[in-house]
């Protein structure tokens, strides 16, 4: 089953195991609030195209119901899609993240641009850092109370706890090559 499922249906099928049906959009909202610290966060079209997949593998199981004028389908994992998903987990590997930062190419290549748009960048990186920071604070804040060991939200909460100590070691290395430029322009200074 793993080899007709690409990543982001486990990851789909993950945000469904906290035991409430969702809608569509609300998948979205909690991919939007929880993956996009780690993973990339899925588009509304792959949402819906992954659900369609999922749907028909019997994984997910689609409950239309009239919400006003317009019907509104929710959807809740199934005993196979609860299967597969720990299949998933036990059989394949995990992998090395890919690392894709856009910062780190920048500043790769600093010396063909201006030490000081070079600068400017990594400060804009800090204020980046502090927003995702406090945006990822509000998420752990929110898991209080439900992070116990045996607990529905124990697993966010320890990702949520790696993703702010990411952040911190972000901004680290982020200061740190401020000043060892900051260093390296006063050496050249006469």
């Amino acid at each position: 089953m793993s080899q007709d499922l690409p990543v982001t249906s486990y990851a789909i099928l993950g945000l469904l195991t906290f035991g409430d049906e969702l809608t569509g959009y609300e998948i979205k909202q909690r991919a939007d609030i929880t993956l996009r610290f780690y993973w990339v966060s899925p588009a509304m079209s792959q949402i819906y195209t992954e659900l369609r997949r999922l749907a028909d593998h019997g994984l997910v199981r689609a409950d239309a119901r009239a919400d006003g004028e317009r019907e509104v389908t929710s959807y809740a994992i199934t005993d196979a899609g609860q299967h597969a998903l720990r299949t998933w987990m036990a059989e394949t590997p995990a992998g090395f993240p890919v690392l894709k930062h856009p910062v780190l190419l920048r500043l790769l290549v600093g010396h063909a641009s201006e030490p000081a748009r070079t600068r400017e960048m990594l400060h804009d990186y800090l204020a980046e850092l502090d927003r995702a920071r406090a945006d990822l604070g509000d998420v752990r804040a929110a898991l209080r109370g439900a992070d116990s060991p045996g607990e529905p939200f124990r697993f966010p909460a320890l990702v949520a706890d790696w993703g702010l100590d990411y952040f911190a070691a972000e901004e680290r290395h982020t200061r740190q090559a401020l000043a060892s430029l900051d260093d390296s322009e006063g050496e050249a200074t006469p």
